[in-house]
């Protein structure tokens, strides 16, 4: 049987106060939206369609062919906003599950138990409901003898029995789809709002005795709608509860889950261990048997197994297997390391890629370079990559040494087994096991620096008098 999902965001969202469209908002790193159309996903929906009105730009550049889309130009109610897709989806067999763009930790375990229970009662209607401790302000459930959804009373309409209710509407659910699109043709805008709601079809399949079921969430929390940015924080700690809660079920550890950020796209080997205060956003995938943090801040970036990241940053780049990142290092987009290669304190890589067993330990800048197998680089080495216009190449061959405080002026190559000398600015290529020195012959003046601190002396006193 297919599967239909229709997404409603076409809300301008005014109570977040915020030029940003509503939907787009991040929860753990992606927005809203996407971790909608992301559970859609999971349940393999044969059309997925977002019902877009203010931002719609925005918001079909963002998810991109993973759905298609209808305007709603004026905002007429959840009804009208359904009703936008008629033209697309009226014709289909199926189920449509209607959704919601602000209610990111809605989950697709939940969607398809909804779809079952739907489909084991012959269901024309199932709404997804949830039991919450304080429903003030929210639609009751009401159901008949047999447990059936009776009724959906708002809570202005309650009476005291009712408001005792603690069973509500979340608002989202699912439909035989010949019957949703039939329904809503027969709903009227007579309120006192003038708007189309979703729930009168509910009350006219219950009218025509058609069955509707109301299958209750187990977490409450997957109905949350967001409409301001403390709903969008309540959603954004219930999230990565849930995200960090996943890791550890799959075997990693945590060491302080609550000062642990990871995002939603994140993956994670087992037995890799991460510590406090470590970031974990993007696409990034990270191995087995690694350690990360403390400290870490990492960003789209793919890291192997067994390796160490200790209080550094790294964006957009890919580390092999068994190597070392840290403390205070940065690697920046385009750097791809290879396995066991050490980055030590204060190393900046921008934009070069090192062979195995390479190493960097400290106080250097290696940007726009390729680098061979078991090279050294010595403190304070730097590819000086720029000439004020143009980014310039730097190769370095396997084997080669790198002494310290040398300055690589590129474009340069040094080949296999080459020796820089400590101290060094080379500006011409170093052949296969050449050593190059390129710095100023030492000269030593006998009893200089004393004449040197005498003037200096001289010049502090008389300074002092002329005040």
């Amino acid at each position: 049987m297919n599967i239909m999902g229709i997404v409603l965001a076409a809300g301008q969202g005014k109570r977040m106060k915020s030029k940003l469209y509503k939907v787009l908002h991040r929860v753990c790193g992606k927005p809203m939206v996407g971790h909608v159309v992301h559970a859609l996903e999971q349940i393999e929906t044969h059309r997925t369609v977002v019902v877009v009105g203010h931002g719609a730009e925005s918001v079909k550049s963002y998810l991109g062919d993973r759905a298609e889309y209808v305007m709603q130009e004026q905002q007429l109610g959840t009804g009208h906003a359904v009703l936008q897709a008629k033209e697309l989806l009226a014709r289909e067999e199926g189920i449509t599950v209607v959704l919601y763009g602000d209610t990111p930790l809605v989950t697709s375990a939940s969607i398809m138990d909804m779809i079952q229970l739907h489909k084991d009662k012959g269901a024309a209607a199932t709404v997804m409901t949830a039991i919450m401790d304080n429903p003030f302000g929210l639609g009751r459930i009401i159901r008949n003898e047999e447990g059936r959804l009776a009724a959906i009373v708002e809570q202005k309409d309650c009476t005291a029995e009712q408001q005792q209710i603690q069973e509500i509407n979340s608002g989202m659910y699912c439909f035989d789809n010949r019957k949703l699109f039939e329904a809503l043709g027969k709903v009227t805008n007579n309120n006192a709002q003038n708007e189309y709601y979703l729930t009168d079809v509910i009350s006219i399949l219950v009218g025509e005795n058609e069955v509707v079921e109301a299958y209750c969430t187990p977490d409450a929390m997957e109905t949350l709608g967001v409409n301001d940015r403390v709903a969008l924080a309540e959603a954004e700690q219930v999230m990565r509860a849930r995200i960090n809660r996943g890791h550890m079920l799959n075997g990693v550890t945590l060491i302080d889950a609550a000062s642990t950020y990871i995002e939603a796209d994140v993956q994670i080997g087992s037995d890799t261990i991460v510590y406090p205060g470590t970031v974990l956003k993007g696409n990034t995938k990270i191995g087995e048997d690694a350690i990360i943090g403390p400290q870490a801040d990492i960003t789209n970036s793919t890291l192997g197994s067994g390796v160490q990241v200790v209080h550094s940053v790294i964006n957009e780049a890919v580390v092999g297997n068994e190597t070392t990142v840290g403390p205070f290092a940065y690697l920046r987009p385009g750097t791809k390391l290879g396995e066991h290669v050490k980055i030590g304190d204060f190393v900046e890589i921008k934009n070069a890629t090192l062979a195995d067993d390479v190493k960097v330990s400290h106080l250097s800048y290696i940007g726009d370079a390729v680098v061979g197998k078991n090279v050294n680089f010595g403190c304070g080495a730097i590819t000086v990559n720029y000439d004020g216009f143009n980014k310039q190449l730097t190769e370095v061959e396997e084997n080669a040494f790198i002494g310290s405080n040398v300055n690589l002026i590129a474009p340069v190559k040094i080949g296999k087994g080459a020796y820089v000398v400590a101290g060094s600015t080379i500006t011409q290529n170093v052949g296969d096991n050449d050593l190059a020195i390129a710095r100023e012959r030492q000269v030593n003046k006998p009893g200089y620096a004393e004449k040197l601190r005498n003037k200096f002396s001289a010049k502090k006193k008389l300074a002092q008098e002329q005040k």
